[in-house]
């Protein structure tokens, strides 16, 4: 059963958040940039939730199984209070998933929660749930190449916005390849959980209004912490918070070229 926050007790554990618009992404292989990702999932977990762990396997199979889906992990610290403070967790990605919420109209956040191409979610245990919103989801309508030099991350972006959507934010993230964690109280206590393709960090580079345009920003400002991969995602928003994912780029700093 999924565990549920429901917006007053939000305030309660939390205030003062800001929706941020922004999106996740997912695992590639070692040897740099692959095949571009057709669709985006994000998982909302945390350490302190004891049905996050079979989602969290489900996302794991995802990662090596589906190359067409990038899968990542957003752990939120909403739980923390409960006697374990997840150690991945970021208030960022409990904002996100709050902004989500607020622009479907939800009365709560839950975890687990998959959230697939920044619009439908489902809860994060249930394969056939998850499957069929996969199969449902838009296709991209951008393209985006990501290139990584001795000094220069550069993302060229390509293609249409969405009919009425005049800008969409470029967002690039850090991405730790996997953390083992032993967790020692809460809900999980003794359990030792493995997590895939965990964002560490998503900050804007740009707004793209549509067309073919070029991003670029210094390497050294981006590889702050060495982590193996990274990604580029172009997302839609407006006054109600982040909106649909329409594309997306991921690539190993290992083999980057």
């Amino acid at each position: 059963m999924a565990r549920i926050m429901s917006r007053k007790a939000t305030r309660a554990v939390r205030t003062g958040f800001f929706a941020i618009a922004g999106i996740v992404l997912a695992a590639v292989p070692l040897g740099g940039a692959e095949a571009q990702p057709e669709k985006v999932v994000e998982l909302f977990t945390s350490q302190g939730c004891s049905s996050c762990p079979p989602a969290d396997r489900l996302a794991e199979r995802l990662v090596s199984e589906d190359k067409s889906v990038l899968t990542v992990l957003m752990p939120v610290d909403y739980w923390d209070y409960l006697g374990w403070k997840d150690t991945l967790a970021s208030p960022v990605h409990s904002q996100r998933q709050r902004a989500y919420a607020a622009r479907r109209g939800d009365r709560s956040v839950y975890t687990p929660q998959m959230v697939v191409n920044g619009d439908e979610h489902v809860v994060g245990s249930r394969e056939g749930e998850v499957l069929a919103a996969l199969a449902r989801a838009e296709p991209f309508s951008a393209s985006v190449d990501l290139k990584i030099s001795d000094m220069v991350v550069e993302a060229t972006v390509d293609g249409t916005l969405p009919e009425g959507r005049n800008m969409a934010t470029i967002y690039f993230l850090r991405i730790e390849e996997e953390a083992m964690v032993a967790i020692g109280r809460g809900e999980n206590a003794g359990r030792k959980i493995r997590y895939v393709n965990v964002v560490r960090n998503l900050q804007p580079i740009g707004m793209w209004s549509g067309g073919t345009e070029t991003f670029r920003m210094p390497k050294s400002k981006l590889m702050l912490k060495g982590d193996a991969r990274c990604a580029v995602l172009v997302q839609i928003e407006d006054q109600d918070g982040p909106g649909a994912i329409v594309g997306a780029a991921v690539m190993d700093w290992r083999g980057g070229s």
